[in-house]
């Protein structure tokens, strides 16, 4: 058996173990082999971790100039290129996902530090033209104070990328929590917060559980702002924390994304499409576009095609090269899935491929399509996190909008069509934070991301996210050099 390696977390600048020694199992879930073992974080250590992100904040990272935060945060997006591959490996064997992935997820979502730090010093207030006169009004930004970040394990680098980078070039400072699932691929980026000259207690990494470690963390007084991704129970208790710190939120939370081909579509680009949006990252992405709405006269072709794809994708090591699906994560989504797919043949689905857990070492689920003929079936609005397709026919554009909209959803949407009227209408009527027409699962740091209804609210990405990362105050100066009267005289 291969060494067990003990990781630790980031507080004040220094790497450091739970206060009470207690820690928790990293396992490779390609192999179901355990490789690491990670920190429970105490309420005192959530403590430590904010009480030093407030220092930093009154400190030497709260003097610096915007454009100072901004070279420290270009220096973090270079190092965060530079070991890409090395953060690739460790987050695919943490999490399963495909190394190629991984590392080239890391490559790229550098670009959104740089981003971020090209508009640290692009934040600018306003002066208003005031209806009182010889006052001179004008709102200058400042940042909110100690952001608590909450990322998921399924795209740490990305959704990390999008909470850091507007937070520090905004002035703030930050709590991250890993997830307990895969905590590994944020201790490893933390060590290169130092060599990027930020100083301690800026960026602060813990890990542990929700109960205690998560909830105290969101719940906490001295925290301004919690940035929240994950899933929809998890979301409603940190609601009900921030109720206790009056915390600023914002939520990306899951989804059960639409995917729809009218008779038009490029079907071979559609076909792809569709292959990648479901299949890429074994299904679990929250924009997975696990719901395919295909119009009638080119479904049974379409789905002939797909299923093709499906049967030949290479399913093992996801550290190999000619791997093309990877594992699941954890063995709660394997029985979740083996649930539902049991569900939906009972309710009436038919699987047209798939359908069932892989024997052997390691979790992995065969790519599985399955044919709904109705719309309330359980799995239909369920989100699976996993490679798991539910496919509908539709036969106008009016059912495909209906069908689309109905759902608590409202994250990403898909839509393959080459009529140009048509991709205007549906983007403006499909009721999701993102839609994509002929393309899929893009994103970009100038792009805003997230979603509507149960999928979340608040965007990250964009330039609006730096501003979301200030608040707005209001300076008031009399330009007068009469005296101001005395309101209880009469004039």
């Amino acid at each position: 058996m291969a060494q067990i390696e003990t990781l630790e977390m980031l507080i004040d600048g220094a790497w450091c173990a739970a206060s009470d020694g207690v820690s928790f199992d990293c396992m490779d879930p390609s192999t179901g082999e355990v490789w690491a073992t990670i920190p429970e974080a105490t309420a005192v250590d959530v403590n430590r971790a904010v009480d030093a992100a407030e220092a930093a904040l009154e400190g030497p990272w709260g003097a610096m100039t915007a454009t100072q935060r901004g070279k420290h945060l270009a220096r973090l997006a270079d190092l965060l290129a530079a070991h890409s591959e090395e953060i690739g490996r460790i987050e695919t064997r943490d999490t399963g996902k495909m190394f190629k992935e991984t590392a080239w997820q890391a490559t790229y979502i550098a670009e959104y530090l740089h981003f971020f730090a090209g508009a640290a010093d692009k934040i600018n207030g306003d002066t208003l033209p005031i209806d009182k006169p010889d006052m001179f009004v004008f709102t200058d930004r400042e940042p909110l104070g100690v952001i608590a970040a909450v990322i998921p394990w399924n795209s740490q680098m990305f959704l990390m990328a999008t909470k850091l980078g507007p937070a520090l070039a905004a002035g703030n400072t930050m709590v991250m929590k890993a997830s307990e699932h895969a905590s590994a691929p944020l201790l490893v980026f933390g060590k290169l917060v130092a060599q990027a000259g930020i100083p301690p207690g800026v960026v602060n990494i813990i890990t542990g559980h929700g109960p205690v470690c998560g909830r105290e963390l969101t719940r906490h007084a001295k925290v301004a702002r919690v940035a929240f991704t994950g899933g929809f129970s998890a979301a409603a208790q940190v609601i009900i924390n921030s109720a206790e710190n009056f915390a600023e939120v914002s939520l990306e939370l899951g989804g059960k994304s639409p995917f729809i081909v009218f008779d038009d579509a490029n079907i071979e680009s559609a076909v792809n499409g569709a292959v990648a949006g479901i299949f890429s990252a074994s299904g679990q992405s929250c924009v997975a576009g696990s719901r395919l709405y295909l119009h009638e006269d080119i479904a049974d072709d379409f789905l002939e095609r797909m299923v093709a794809i499906a049967k030949a994708l290479v399913i093992g090591d996801p550290q190999a090269e000619e791997t093309e699906m990877g594992p699941l994560c954890t063995t709660g989504q394997i029985a979740h899935i083996e649930t539902q797919v049991a569900i939906a043949e009972q309710e009436g689905g038919r699987i047209l491929c798939g359908g069932k857990r892989i024997p052997g070492p390691g979790l992995f689920f065969e790519p599985t399509i399955i044919e709904c003929p109705r719309q309330d079936m359980t799995i239909v609005d369920t989100e699976l996190f996993g490679p798991i397709l539910a496919v509908q026919r539709f036969t106008n554009e009016a059912e495909a909008i209906e069908l689309a909209n109905d759902t608590k959803h409202g994250l990403a949407a898909g839509l393959f069509t080459r009529d140009g009227a048509r991709q205007i209408r549906m983007a403006k009527k499909l009721k999701s934070g993102m839609v994509w027409v002929n393309t899929y699962r893009m994103i970009s740091p100038i792009a805003e991301f997230g979603g509507v209804k149960t999928s979340g609210h608040g965007r990250e990405a964009g330039l609006q996210a730096m501003y979301d990362y200030t608040r707005a105050k209001t300076i008031w100066i009399n330009l007068s050099d009469e005296s101001i009267a005395n309101p209880f005289q009469p004039r």
